[in-house]
């Protein structure tokens, strides 16, 4: 017995065709951002951790801590942040929200970094708003080849 397809309407997009394509780009896209962001998270713990000349200071700033403190807290979200691009990477089943909660913390993180390195911060801010919104609109089911 042959199973017959469902017929296709107008206002859905055929399986796998562009939609489907872009879809799929955007998801593995927001994984490559995340590891990035990741990284330059990382750099920017390190170079925290290591001296603390290495950002401008601030004066009267409500979040002011010491660099080496900012550098720790940056070190650890870079972590966390790459190992979610890993799973998003690798198509674990729950590293899409994983990956839109490390994100929404990154942008967290580089708003009250904001006034010790501007420039960088508003990159990664940007990168971290894409990446919530690619993983938030992939509305396919994560499958496991």
């Amino acid at each position: 017995m042959a199973q017959t397809a469902a017929p296709r309407t107008p206002h859905r997009p055929p399986p796998g065709g562009m939609a489907g394509g872009l879809a799929r780009g955007g998801t593995i896209f927001a994984g490559i951002l995340l590891l990035v962001d990741g990284l330059l998270s990382i750099l920017k713990g390190i170079a925290g951790i290591i001296s603390n000349n290495a950002f401008a200071g601030v004066g009267n700033y409500v979040y002011a801590f010491s660099v080496n403190s900012w550098g720790w807290l940056h070190l650890g979200v870079g972590i966390v942040v790459v190992l979610a691009g890993l799973g998003i990477l690798a198509r674990a089943p729950l590293a899409r929200a994983f990956g839109v909660a490390m994100a929404s913390l990154s942008i967290i993180a580089n708003f009250i970094w904001l006034p010790y390195q501007p420039v960088w911060a508003l990159i990664s801010i940007a990168i971290d708003i894409f990446v919530v919104w690619a993983l938030c609109t992939d509305r396919r089911r994560v499958q496991m080849d």
